[in-house]
């Protein structure tokens, strides 16, 4: 899952960033308005944190600007003002929820999660034949069998499984795991998916994860795909 922070306060985008990062998403980190703007719009986030009091570009006139252009992406609001009126204003000009600052991490991922599992296509519990991914717990197991990922193998392997049977290639890995400060000159996409595929496919039957190659990855129950 991908997250742009669009936040003045270096002190509080850090924080924001730190504290998602940890929790297993990848995180851009914007400073105005203006450059928030060209990011939204630049890739696709699964969710957008949003300052109502950015510089350039205010918050609400951002985001009115995506939601004018189609942008259905899910938004957080992040302001100091906390007052019924606000939070009215900030609902009604697109925003999806509302935070006060200062805020708890505890709070911040779980309104993020929160909005994550909105609409049928971000159900909770995923699963691809013996293979279940509960994204609320960041459990996964495989014949019943617990299997210990770190974050960002977890992250891979929910993207995977949130795209089973569509072949993604590392470009739109590397844009939805990663964020844009991804070295893509670097193997780590291959490191990462060698890792994820020794733990969720070694020992089991059958193999999930799929290499075509020259083309990217799959997550398939069809083990005759060639690796």
């Amino acid at each position: 899952m991908r997250v742009l922070v669009i936040e003045d306060e270096k002190r509080v985008a850090n924080f924001a960033r730190r504290s998602l990062v940890e929790a297993g998403y990848a995180v851009d980190c914007v400073y105005d308005g203006e450059e928030g703007l060209d990011f939204a719009q630049a890739a696709s986030y699964d969710v957008i944190i949003l300052d109502l009091m950015l510089p350039k570009l205010d918050g609400l006139s951002l985001l009115k600007n995506l939601r004018n252009r189609g942008l259905t992406t899910p938004v957080l609001a992040l302001t100091a003002k906390g007052t019924i009126h606000d939070r009215v204003t900030g609902l009604n000009a697109g925003c999806d929820d509302y935070l006060v600052k200062p805020f708890a991490v505890a709070e911040l991922i779980a309104r993020v999660r929160s909005l994550l599992r909105r609409g049928t296509s971000q159900l909770t519990k995923l699963q691809i034949g013996d293979l279940i991914l509960d994204a609320a717990t960041h459990c996964v197991t495989r014949a019943g069998k617990p299997i210990d990922l770190t974050p960002k193998e977890f992250a891979l392997l929910e993207y995977l499984i949130r795209n089973m049977g569509q072949v993604l290639t590392k470009t739109m890995i590397e844009q939805h795991v990663w964020n844009f400060d991804f070295d893509s000159g670097t193997n780590l996409v291959e490191v990462h998916m060698s890792h994820l595929r020794n733990k969720i496919d070694r020992g089991f039957h059958p193999p999930l994860i799929q290499t075509l190659r020259s083309v990217g990855y799959v997550l398939n129950e069809q083990s005759a795909v060639p690796r």
